[in-house]
This record gives C-alpha cells, structure tokens and sequence, in this order.
C-alpha cells in the first residue's frame, strides 16, 4: 500500500492539538521537567549515560529482532573478545551511536542531517547514506505482505529529509507543543525511512536527541523503545493506522502515553540507584573508610561489571592497589566476583537487578 508523504508543516496542525491531546501533553511535560530534575541530582552524569544508554540500545534493538542479554553485553564492555554474537555487537554500536549523537547535539542544540546520518553510519557501519535506489517496501512480517512502499526515488528521499531537518530545527514554521512534534517528527522519519537499514533505530535515537535540543531533558535518560517493544504490534499499528487514516489523534495520545510512562518508570529508576548508591557509600565509609572514594563509588556504579583495569584508570592507582580494593569489596559483600578465562571481573548485582527486573 502506497502513503502520499506531505511535507512538514503539516496543514492545521491544531486541528489534532484536541483538548484530550493537550491534558496529555501537559501531563507528560510535568513527569519529564520531574525526570530532568531527578536525572540533574545524581553525583555523575557519567552513571545514567553509561548504564541508561545500554538499556535503551538493548531494547531499542530487540524491537528489530536483535535479542542478547544483559550479562552478555556487560562482559563484552569488558572484554573486547567477549562479543560472543553479532546481536551484542549490534547492540553496543547502537549505544556508541546514542552517545555520540547526545555529545554533538547537547553542544550544538540543533540537529542536522549529517548529525542524523552520522548516527545511522555509527549503528551499520557503514556509509551508504541516503537511499539511492528504487524497490524497499515495508512488509507483514508474518505475512510478507506489502504494507506500505516508503518514497522511493532519491530526489524525493533527501527533499523531504531536508523538509524534515528544516522543521526540527525552526519553531517559526509550527507552533506545536514540542512533543506533539516530537511525535509528528517520528512518525515522518519512519515514513521516510531513508535509509536502507537502522531507520527504526535511527528514529528512536532522534526522538532522544530531540528531547535534548529542545531542553527538554538535560541527559538522554528517557528511552521510549521498551514501552513499544511491550507491544511491538501496536507500535506498528499505530504508525500503519496513521498512514491510512490520516488521523493524528490516535497516533499522538499513544506516543504521549509512551512519553508519560517511561518517564515515572525511569524516575524511579534513578532513584532507586540513587538510594542504592546512598547505602554503598555509607558501608563503604563504615567499614572500608581507607579506601572509600567518591571516584571509586563512581566507579561501581558506572560499570555495572567492573574490571581491575577500570579502577586503576577511574582512580588513577596502581594494579596492585586497584586489585586490592576490589577483593576488599567482595569481602565486605558490595561486589560479587567471576572469572572469565584467566582474567576476573566484579559485579554490582544489586545495580544489575535494578537495571534488568525494572519495569
């Protein structure tokens, strides 16, 4: 089924600017200004982008059936020949492509296509760009039926990016609430779907980097993937239904929700790391107060699998010491102890249930 794209601005955007669309809205600013807020109060901003990012990149990639564990992706931040499988190396390029993304778009606080293209380049690895040739379709992936042929000819393809990149970065061109455009912006790059792999990646990344241009949120903590991947087939219909009817309404009430929703989860995220890392540091200076360091605290929970190498950097001490810390750590029950061939590893395993079992 073919989908005439329009370009942007939309024509009468407020006629979907409903009151229903506005309550929510208004709703969600509120969760995410606590979000910021809450995400602002941790000690290093470090922790959150390190830990937070992975997640996101983990379920943001299992919507496109790239499936891996968390304890596989914490051993391969560790060991360079831990990458067991090509899923967790998908994975990590997904959260070296938020980073980076994050890093130029917190500095520039506009996003440019080659911001977007520089993040589609860091998740495939490669430079293909814009697509240039005819014959993608999207397809019923248990049908194989054709359910939406996406523009197809290259001209067509980098006008509306360039459309679409002009109404991102121009307030003057739509008085919409910001994540009213948030939602209208997704949906426009996933009906582009420039790119012959990663746009549904690249897509989710861009509402992240979105939040941050607009000041939104101050660090790319608000991850929308595991919200849709919950129901990976409503995520689907949603954009389907909107191809087809035209209606925003539908559209924006579910990505507000989704706004909504992972902000309080993710908020109570953080705060119960910060709680958590309360109780680390007051153990630590109880019972280890000759080696408790705020950079060693860091450190903990920066790597939810940490290493001897990670210490000695982070800290900036020798092996030896760095070795001695970590196995006073075990003792005293605030690391648990692996051996992976002839190199050991730490893990936090109160932080990695945090991070694996919240919802």
């Amino acid at each position: 089924m073919s989908y005439a794209l329009t370009t942007l601005p939309l024509p009468n955007t407020e006629q979907w600017e409903t009151r229903t669309v506005l309550k929510k809205a208004a709703e969600a600013h509120r969760y995410l200004a606590e979000l910021k807020g809450v995400a602002a109060s941790m000690p290093n901003e470090s922790i959150l982008i390190n830990t937070l990012s992975l997640q996101e990149a983990k379920d943001s990639s299992e919507i496109e059936n790239i499936i891996t564990t968390h304890d596989e992706l914490y051993k391969a931040n560790l060991f360079e020949d831990a990458v067991a499988t090509p899923a967790a190396k998908e994975v990590q390029d997904y959260a070296y492509a938020l980073k980076e993304g994050f890093k130029t778009v917190r500095q520039q606080r506009l996003i440019r296509l080659t911001d977007i293209l520089q993040v589609q380049e860091n998740l495939e690895r490669n430079q293909a760009g814009l697509r240039k040739l005819p014959g993608t379709d999207l397809k019923h992936a248990r049908t194989g039926e054709v359910i939406y042929t996406p523009p197809q000819h290259a001209d067509t393809i980098a006008e509306l990016m360039n459309n679409l990149v002009d109404y991102i970065n121009n307030d003057e061109l739509c008085d919409a609430d910001p994540l009213v455009k948030m939602a209208i912006i997704h949906h426009q790059f996933e009906s582009i779907h420039p790119f012959y792999d990663g746009n549904g990646r690249t897509g989710r990344i861009l509402n992240i980097l979105y939040l941050v241009a607009k000041d939104l949120l101050n660090l790319p903590v608000l991850y929308l993937s595991r919200f849709m991947i919950r129901d990976k087939a409503a995520y689907y219909t949603q954009l389907q239904q909107l191809r087809e009817t035209g209606d925003w309404e539908a559209w924006l009430i579910y990505m507000l929700n989704g706004v909504i929703e992972t902000a309080v989860n993710t908020i109570s995220l953080i705060t119960e790391i910060k709680t958590l890392m309360q109780s680390y540091k007051h153990q630590l200076r109880d019972e280890l107060p000759k080696i408790y360091r705020q950079e060693l605290l860091n450190n903990l929970f920066n790597h939810p699998y940490t290493k001897i190498e990670f210490v000695m950097n982070d800290l900036g001490v020798s092996r030896i010491t760095a070795t001695k810390y970590l196995d006073e750590l075990v003792q005293h029950g605030l690391l648990h102890k692996e051996k992976i061939g002839r190199s050991n590893y730490y893990i936090n395993s109160p932080l990695c249930s945090l991070l694996i079992q919240h919802p």
